[in-house]
């Protein structure tokens, strides 16, 4: 599994980014392969204080933690401690170079490596995209760590249900198109567009082709037949999340035609969104935390009842 790892100098002077990484080890195989097979560094942004209440911050495809810029100072000056990793093969985080390094499992057991590293209680998770794909198996397997839950844009697909024909076309696309943009992908999510700046700085992780690998293969990794890979074992997930009483939240854009809907099953199914205040933002779209994230990071401090 040779890994590219982007260097320090593209990711020097983006717009509004002033974070220093931090880096965790990680085992190439956890929780998959046997473990122990060398090991990877997952880097993670982080601001506020270490003894705050803590927030973790979870992105999906083909962002980063750049996506969650405007929601770490706002956390953190309500005292709050906000953590955003990059995903394996995305951020600063190492890119193993082939399509087939990837699966859905190795992320779940990168991410689960890395977070049981961190030693994390009493946690409110914010997930979306595949931050939810994977948050959410984190929480199945350590619900214990977390104190709440805010689903934005994101669900747990076992493949016993259609896949919308927005994802088809996703997929479809990102398997097809010749110059996989992430900047330009980003802000053809959006409802209210991101500058030239900011798609610049979506696009630092890639300097070409050979960091792509993980970005690309994401969309054909999601379950979407009942016999598919993590097929099984997200419907194992959702036994764990049937008996989440803690609460959990759901923001959706209005303007996200990939996932908006899907809000309900989680509404349904687990026990800890009963009674919530749960949203749909007007003008948002898949990268929410783009078109409102000033708005959510204010509707998770109330959830967390932290005053912005």
């Amino acid at each position: 599994m040779p890994i590219h790892r982007t260097p320090d100098e593209h990711f020097e002077g983006l717009e509004g980014w002033p974070f220093a990484p931090h880096y965790t080890m990680v085992d190439r195989g956890a929780m998959v392969d046997g473990g122990a097979q060398g090991a990877l560094r997952v880097a993670h942004a982080e601001a506020g204080p270490a003894d705050g209440p803590a927030i973790l911050c979870m992105h999906g495809e083909p962002s980063w933690s750049y996506l969650y810029r405007r929601m770490l100072p706002i956390f953190a000056a309500a005292g709050a401690r906000a953590i955003a990793p990059d995903l394996v093969g995305f951020g600063r985080s190492d890119k193993p170079s082939e399509q087939s390094d990837y699966s859905y499992a190795r992320h779940v057991g990168w991410m689960l490596d890395w977070f049981d590293r961190q030693d994390f209680h009493d946690l409110t998770l914010f997930c979306q995209d595949w931050g939810g794909l994977i948050g959410l198996r984190l929480v199945a397997a350590r619900p214990e760590r977390f104190a709440r839950v805010v689903v934005a844009n994101s669900f747990l697909p076992t493949g016993d249900g259609k896949a919308s024909d927005a994802f088809l076309r996703w997929r479809e696309f990102s398997q097809s198109v010749a110059d996989f943009d992430s900047g330009w992908i980003v802000n053809g999510g959006t409802a209210r567009g991101i500058s030239e700046a900011a798609r610049a700085a979506y696009n630092a992780p890639f300097p070409d082709d050979r960091f792509k690998a993980g970005a690309r293969i994401f969309p054909m990794l999601v379950p979407t037949e009942p016999d598919s890979p993590e097929a099984h074992e997200n419907r194992e997930a959702w036994k764990s999340l049937e008996r989440f009483v803690k609460p959990l939240l759901t923001l959706f854009g209005d303007s996200d035609f990939v996932t908006l809907g899907a809000e309900k099953a989680l509404q349904a199914r687990i026990p800890g969104a009963a009674g919530q205040d749960h949203r749909i933002i007007e003008r948002a779209g898949h990268f929410i935390q783009e078109d409102a994230g000033e708005e959510l990071a204010a509707l998770v401090l109330r959830f967390m009842r932290l005053s912005a």
